[in-house]
């Protein structure tokens, strides 16, 4: 019936032929809109591939980054955003990384993963990172430690007779000593009594008083087994050298005329 009415319409077969396919175009379904694309839908973030076209033949987009760019679909809002939010889901914070200094302050930070992205208008993502400052612990760093020393003339080893009982006694840890070698020492040390013995291959006793231990309960600078480190006078400016720690006692006293950790 659609054939006869066309024979008896054109004048000739190719004008009908175009007929036909104007009149064929014209009932095509024009494409508007993210309710046109094929699942999904909509896209969340920016997403360049998340496009359709509009009733007038322009394109436009379905993301959720063309709320802030102004391209939307006219039917975004009605077909993208009709679904409830979903917020975004976080994992558990993984484990501190190593500082980043061995030695002294630096920092170590820690992450986490997005489980579930946000959509739809959903809660944005929190932070995925988190940093802190350190303290640097290996075991070479004790090398780089200067010893400060005083003659054992400043040692505490008596009872204050004026504290009150009702003050609070700080609480004494017991002290130990090391046995370091002298390795080199500086010409100033020969004008004190003192550090006169702080000679080249001599071996002295250092002992670590509580009072001068720091939290982990050692003196800084006592040194590492057979190594090098470094030594400062405290009351003799100038005086300063090198030794070699030999041996740590635990819970020991010097013998009289040896140096103290400060």
């Amino acid at each position: 019936m659609r054939e006869e009415r066309c024979w008896s319409g054109c004048s000739g077969l190719a004008l009908c032929g175009l007929l036909v396919f104007l009149l064929g175009m014209s009932v095509q379904p024009a494409q508007a809109g993210c309710g046109e694309r094929e699942s999904p839908n909509c896209c969340s973030g920016r997403n360049n591939e998340c496009f359709e076209y509009t009733k007038r033949k322009t394109v436009c987009y379905c993301d959720t980054y063309c709320q802030k760019t102004g391209d939307c679909c006219e039917d975004y809002k009605s077909v993208c955003q009709i679904s409830a939010a979903i917020d975004c889901v976080v994992g558990s914070w993984g484990a501190w990384s190593p500082c980043s200094s061995p030695c002294g302050g630096g920092s170590t930070e820690r992450s986490r993963q997005v489980l579930t992205p946000p959509r739809y208008g959903g809660t944005p993502c929190p932070d995925l990172k988190q940093r802190r400052g350190c303290l640097g612990h290996a075991r070479h760093c004790k090398a780089r430690e200067v010893a400060k020393i005083l003659p054992d003339s400043f040692k505490r080893n008596f009872k204050d007779p004026w504290r009150r009982p009702h003050m609070l006694m700080k609480e004494e840890k017991p002290s130990y000593c090391v046995y370091m070698r002298v390795k080199r020492s500086s010409v100033v040390c020969k004008q004190r009594v003192w550090t006169a013995q702080l000679v080249h291959e001599r071996s002295l006793c250092v002992e670590c008083q509580s009072d001068a231990m720091a939290t982990d309960s050692r003196c800084a600078g006592d040194g590492l087994e057979a190594n090098k480190t470094f030594w400062t006078a405290a009351s003799a400016p100038g005086c300063h050298g090198s030794w070699v720690r030999e041996s740590l006692v635990e819970k020991c006293r010097c013998p009289p005329h040896s140096v103290l950790f400060v």
